[in-house]
């Protein structure tokens, strides 16, 4: 039997999601970007006192990783969960899970993925560069997944504008 597939009525569409990640292309990303995105999140977190780890990652490399206070191992297993959704649909974990709400089912009944490898959960997001695509991931576990999501889309939108993108 199905666990609630209905998307919350206050939770983005698809369509708002897919939008909202088409902006955040960014023209570069270096071990330099890397740094400071990660840097962003974790000034965000404290200020939020939000009790989360953050990874980013360009391939199979990780660039940075940081848990703060509050957050648990189990925080590294979500994000490991995360990352695998985003890096094999090419999209957000958040807009993935939302498109199989959409469709009436869920992720976990219709994916045919291992559940304890993939969750389509908010909270990592596709590091897409012009001209080479998706190129890695940042991830962010510990909060309700539309808000680890929200702040690493934050974070990203910051990270733009700072290069002047």
């Amino acid at each position: 039997m199905s666990t609630s597939p209905a998307t919350p009525p206050s939770a983005p569409t698809a369509a708002e999601l897919e939008a909202r990640e088409a902006e955040l292309t960014l023209r570069h990303f270096t071990h330099d970007d890397a740094w400071a995105l990660g840097t962003l999140l974790v000034e965000l977190a404290r200020e939020r006192r939000a009790p989360v780890a953050i990874d980013i990652r360009r391939g199979p490399q990780q660039l940075f990783h940081y848990a703060l206070p509050g957050s648990t191992a189990d925080n590294d297993a979500w994000i490991d969960r995360k990352r695998r959704v985003a890096e094999r649909y090419g999209a957000s974990s958040f807009l993935v899970g939302t498109r199989f709400r959409e469709k009436g089912t869920t992720f976990e009944e219709s994916s045919r993925l291992d559940p304890d490898l993939y969750a389509a959960h908010g909270g990592a997001v596709p590091i897409t560069v012009e001209g080479a695509g998706v190129i890695g991931t940042v991830t962010v576990s510990g909060l309700p997944q539309a808000e680890d999501h929200a702040m690493v889309v934050e974070a990203l939108a910051k990270l733009a504008a700072l290069s002047g993108e």
